[in-house]
């Protein structure tokens, strides 16, 4: 099996408007997901979000706190841990990435205003080149959809 790593450059719309329509998509094919955040505060803040996002709409998720993790289709976590034997893993808020290779996709998703954020994102980019992983970069419109660049 091989990993695909994906990046997304956010420009436009912050994390909290872009995260839930890829966690949708990954939801419609069927896809377990974890997502990891930078901190504890953050893991929190996504998981209040995540249940209130849009007024006819949540996500599915849960925490450590909420137990019983390998039935979430969304675990989030502030850890490299992966209880819900995902095959997508979200790394947000420069979240140090676990092994990937037992991932089917590793996303990134990076504020292109924070300049430590790129230069953090353009290292992952080299690391997973180096590892052999195919690799894919998108970059947020004006209107929050994505163009692929690379």
């Amino acid at each position: 099996m091989t990993t695909e790593v994906v990046f997304y450059h956010l420009l436009h719309q912050p994390l909290e408007a872009a995260l839930p329509k890829l966690l949708l998509k990954c939801l419609e094919r069927d896809w377990k997901v974890v997502v990891q955040t930078g901190s504890e505060e953050r893991c929190s803040a996504l998981d209040a979000h995540l249940w209130t996002f849009a007024d006819d709409s949540f996500l599915p998720h849960g925490t450590k706190a909420d137990g019983h993790a390998e039935h979430q289709p969304i675990y989030l976590t502030a850890e490299q841990d992966n209880p819900n034997a995902a095959e997508v893993r979200f790394l947000v808020d420069r979240a140090p990435p676990p092994p990937l290779a037992t991932y089917t996709r590793a996303i990134y998703m990076f504020d292109g205003n924070d300049q430590d954020a790129v230069q953090e994102a353009r290292m992952r980019w080299k690391e997973a080149k180096n590892e052999g992983f195919e690799i894919a970069y998108w970059q947020q419109t004006q209107t929050g959809g994505w163009e692929k660049k690379a």
